[in-house]
């Protein structure tokens, strides 16, 4: 009843019934505090997950094997492996759970663990960086004499692939017959993901094959691992296969995916392909903000402007605009040097309730100042520095560079003096621009005092000035 209540959600029943059983004189067990701990585990709630497992210290109830693997999936699950690696040594020892109680130890050191319990403890290493320990413990159920599963198994080959050790991983992968454990649409996942990963993609590819010979059925996330690798790396026969493959089998492509795909299109300079496959997703609805600024860059950074314009106003008749997608249309119209595009879309953000953020500035400004226009570039520049997102001198570096290289020192010099009185600390490489710019002009004095600025700021010297040819 208390399992039931528990999935429901029903947390002051639980209590209230917890409440009952104290009354009527029913004693919890540790399948009792079990059910209760990875009740309010699973859904999230450690505190009050924890809080049971106090009540059973409290009891001096010792936990159990089941109860053990139950505390240390909850540690696991928030990311604590260490605290969960902690008490799983502490029960192994037999160390008293209950604070202040000098209890007699009760060593589990030579206990057999269910598999399910190995399991959970090797991922739990294998997370928490003990690669050592968790090779110590695989090492130990089979000295143990135990059966092997395939969940274990599994586990393991995802721990060796992780560290760096893939012929371990395949290795493992072809002894599973020697352990009677017959691989499943899991470890045949992990084994594709793991020779993406190391840039294997030939042998993901057999792993694929072999998974379909053993008649394993491959799952969406099979197809999906394999798509992804296909697009990023422009094997676009390969990609179109496996996308024919899955319309047969009525599976889905995620939008990430999808993304993916658009690129590989557009970097394979196949526009038309790109454009009908991103319709398709956007006339379905199924893209989401982030999505809808991948593709919007992958149409930027070819200088595909119109395209990547197109993509944001569809973004925006979806009601789906954020600061992502204007940020990659600025960039966008930066690379194809539609400046006054960039501007009016900077200033439009209000409009839509979007704010501006420190990319949204710096992408503008540099942008700007690299077209040779400073003196926008500055007044985009005050106005980052009224929203408080100066936390650096770059982009004060970018627009004074910029006007250096027109020669307009008196105007460098000013934005200068200005990021001194907001108390923004200049580096060597906007010394070094001053440095350069007065030495190329013959302006020895003025570059000299920048030399002494450096020098009086204790920073470390820079190759790319030109100290000596002035100093000579």
């Amino acid at each position: 009843m208390l399992c039931t209540l528990a999935r429901a959600r029903k947390w002051d029943l639980v209590e209230s019934l917890w409440t009952e059983m104290n009354a009527k004189g029913v004693a919890p067990v540790n399948s009792t505090y079990g059910t209760l701990i990875d009740a309010y585990s699973k859904r999230g709630i450690k505190e009050e997950a924890l809080a049971w497992l106090q009540t059973m210290q409290s009891q001096g109830i010792e936990p159990d094997e089941v109860t053990i693997g139950i505390v240390v999936l909850l540690y696991k699950r928030a990311g604590e492996f260490q605290k969960a690696q902690e008490f799983f040594r502490r029960w192994i020892r037999g160390a008293p759970f209950r604070l202040g109680v000098d209890d007699k130890l009760v060593s589990h050191t030579n206990v057999c663990l269910s598999s399910h319990t190995y399991a959970t403890l090797i991922d739990t290493y294998g997370k928490g960086g003990q690669f050592r320990i968790a090779c110590e413990t695989f090492t130990r159920i089979i000295r143990q004499g135990r059966s092997l599963n395939t969940v274990t198994l599994n586990t393991m080959i995802h721990l060796y692939g992780n560290c760096g050790r893939l012929r371990q991983a395949c290795l493992l992968f072809q002894k599973m017959g020697e352990f009677r454990c017959v691989p499943d649409t899991w470890t045949y996942n992990i084994l594709i993901s793991l020779n993406i990963k190391n840039n294997k993609v030939k042998f993901a590819v057999k792993y694929f094959a072999r998974m379909k010979e053993a008649f394993i059925k491959a799952d969406v996330g099979s197809y999906q691992t394999l798509l992804y690798a296909y697009s990023t790396r422009k094997m676009v026969r390969e990609a179109e296969e496996l996308i024919q493959e899955m319309g047969k089998r009525d599976l889905e492509i995620d939008e990430f995916t999808q993304s993916a795909l658009t690129r590989m299109y557009v970097e394979s300079g196949m526009l038309e392909q790109s454009s009908l496959w991103f319709k398709r997703f956007h006339l379905a609805g199924n893209i989401n903000s982030d999505c809808y600024s991948a593709n919007i860059d992958a149409y930027g950074e070819r200088g595909y402007t119109l395209a990547a314009e197109k993509v944001f106003i569809c973004c925006k008749e979806k009601k789906k605009l954020t600061v992502l997608e204007f940020n990659v249309t600025i960039k966008a119209y930066g690379i194809g040097k539609c400046y006054d595009k960039a501007c009016q879309l900077f200033d439009s953000m209000k409009k839509f309730g979007v704010v501006a953020d420190k990319c949204s500035y710096s992408s503008l400004i540099h942008i700007l100042a690299s077209a040779d226009k400073p003196h926008i570039a500055k007044s985009y520049l005050k106005k980052m520095q009224e929203a408080g997102l100066v936390s650096d001198c770059v982009p004060y570096c970018v627009v004074i560079s910029s006007f250096t290289k027109l020669g307009q020192f008196e105007m460098a010099e000013e934005l200068y003096k200005e990021m001194l009185r907001y108390a923004v600390q200049p580096d060597v490489i906007i010394y070094g621009v001053f440095i350069n710019a007065f030495a190329d002009a013959g302006s020895v004095k003025e570059a000299i005092n920048y030399v002494n600025e450096i020098r009086k700021a204790g920073l470390p010297g820079n190759p790319t000035i030109q100290v000596d040819s002035i100093i000579r």
